[in-house]
């Protein structure tokens, strides 16, 4: 039977390509994905009403005065920020949980202060010129967005990818701010980058780009100013090209401008296991939540990345078996369980592809065509990249009997398909909750970094641990406080929303 949800109804039946999507809210977030300029006014119409704004003359209720303030910012915020569908996609998610707050909490909508935590405190764009190998110069485009410093220095790491731009930069920056505002310590929000894609490079070009880079970068960053670290294309390697130019441009050694490092000088232990560690964490707690445990439970992470890659290593640690991985060619099974140790050696010692796993592993099988969501789970983990969990994949998800889902990966779950869940009664852990564990632990390594201290192993983990237990035990306080039990993305927006918030009002307008 059709629910609705948050204006949204969604009906699965007989499998995925039964799933039947027919939308209000979530359908007009969906669309503005597309942008602004492939639509109508009557569509443009229809996407303000889809947030409830009425056609009467007659005095408002406070409900609806809030629903028209909301939906007016976001059409100005389309029209400020046009051709940016991914900051549209996140800013929209947020604003539709912040009406809720204004309803209990009006003064949080006071001295413009949500026009204020989403327009960025600033926006860097630069050039960045580099010799390639055959002595061509080549030309790319960094960008730096320092989005919200109310609760400490901008903190957020630099991607190096072809599709990288403005608008990711700025949808990554602005799930940031609220990331790291859960995590309860104190730091601000930003996004780094560039559109410079290091496969395929020699050591020595990524070298030089990355000291170019810096050379522009340096200048607006610091251990109390902002605070880069790594991301997709941004390992080790670059964070030690970066750190070595930003000593040489400033003759210092400021350990702490940068995270990421290596432990020889000045990195901390677990940094590389945080986020997929972060995120099995959470995800225990919201397990147990339910009465349930990872013992004996089936799990499929997308991705063979990082943060997959030890997600599913703790996964399996807490007894779980990891029936399915993937990267961009494909996804691969294996009866009994994925050699998560196998995986790691051929994505990050030899760098192929996934499709070697299923050549040398008994009884693997590589699926080059089709969705890993197809692959029956008790809990799935979308570790990859944005959006790559859809409304089908979420109703073949709750078709197969998968009971819980936490994002390894920043926004990897559309809107249409975060409905399912909830429609579905599915325990859905949003990706600012569930991957706060990488940033937690950069965090950590900045402490360290300004006491010249080294933690071992277990300590660092063990404050990671507690990070994450608080920060569920947070979010599900919050979705409680306001009416929506077991709503962890609105409780996720809610609360990383009102301490940053909190903050700017006591700082003034600035």
């Amino acid at each position: 039977m059709p629910v609705s949800v948050a204006s949204a109804a969604f009906v699965c039946t007989g499998g995925p390509h039964n799933c039947i999507v027919v939308s209000g809210l979530m359908k007009a977030r969906a669309r503005s994905v597309l942008g602004r300029s492939a639509y109508s006014s009557r569509v443009d119409e229809r996407r303000r009403l889809s947030f409830g704004v009425p056609r009467r003359k007659k005095p408002m209720s406070l409900e609806s005065s809030i629903e028209e303030r909301v939906s007016r910012y976001y059409d100005l915020l389309l029209k400020r920020n046009a051709g940016e569908p991914e900051f549209h996609q996140a800013v929209a998610e947020v604003l539709d949980s912040l009406k809720v707050v204004l309803k209990q909490d009006p003064h949080y909508g006071d001295y413009g202060l949500i026009q204020r935590v989403c327009e960025p405190e600033r926006q860097l764009i630069f050039r960045v010129p580099w010799v390639d190998d055959n002595g061509e110069v080549q030309v790319n485009r960094g960008f730096r967005v320092q989005f919200n410093s109310a609760l400490g220095p901008y903190k957020g790491g630099l991607r190096f990818h072809p599709s990288v731009y403005l608008g990711i930069i700025k949808f990554l920056g602005f799930e940031q701010i609220f990331k790291n505002s859960l995590t309860g310590l104190p730091i601000g929000g930003g996004k780094g980058g560039s559109d410079f894609d290091p496969k395929g490079k020699s050591e020595g070009e990524v070298m030089r780009f990355c000291q170019s880079f810096m050379t522009e970068l340096f200048r607006h960053i610091g251990e109390y100013r902002d605070v880069p670290a790594g991301d997709i294309g941004v390992g080790s390697r670059e964070i030690g090209f970066l750190f070595g130019q930003y000593r040489r441009l400033t003759n210092q050694h400021e350990s702490g401008v940068l995270t990421g490092k290596a432990l020889e000088w000045g990195g901390s232990l677990v940094r590389t296991e945080a986020t997929g560690y972060g995120a099995v964490y959470l995800t225990e707690e919201m397990v147990k939540a339910k009465g349930f445990s990872f013992d004996g439970v089936k799990v499929t992470v997308s991705g063979s990345g990082n943060v997959a890659i030890y997600a599913a290593k703790k996964a399996q640690e807490l007894g779980a078996e990891v029936v399915a991985m993937s990267d961009s060619s494909g996804w691969v099974s294996t009866p009994g369980g994925v050699d998560v140790e196998a995986l790691r050696d051929i994505k990050e010692n030899r760098r192929e592809r996934i499709s070697a796993y299923a050549k040398e592993v008994d009884g693997a099988e590589f699926h080059e065509n089709g969705s890993i969501w197809s692959q029956p789970c008790d809990i799935a983990l979308p570790c990859a990249t944005q959006n790559e969990l859809d409304a089908e994949d979420a109703c073949t998800l709750v078709k197969n009997g998968c009971r819980f889902v936490a994002e390894g990966a920043n926004m990897p779950s559309t809107p249409e398909a975060i409905a399912v869940f909830k429609q579905e009664g599915v325990s859905f852990a949003p990706g600012k909750a569930a991957n706060a564990g990488g940033v937690a632990t950069s965090a950590l390594e900045m402490q360290q970094n300004a006491s010249r201290d080294s933690w071992d192993f277990e300590y660092t983990d063990g404050r990671l641990q507690a990070i994450m237990k608080n920060i569920f035990r947070t979010i599900d306080e919050t979705s409680k406080k306001y009416g929506h039990e077991n709503d962890y993305v609105l409780g996720a927006n809610i609360a990383g929303f009102t301490k940053v918030a909190d903050a700017m009002l006591a700082q003034g307008v600035v």
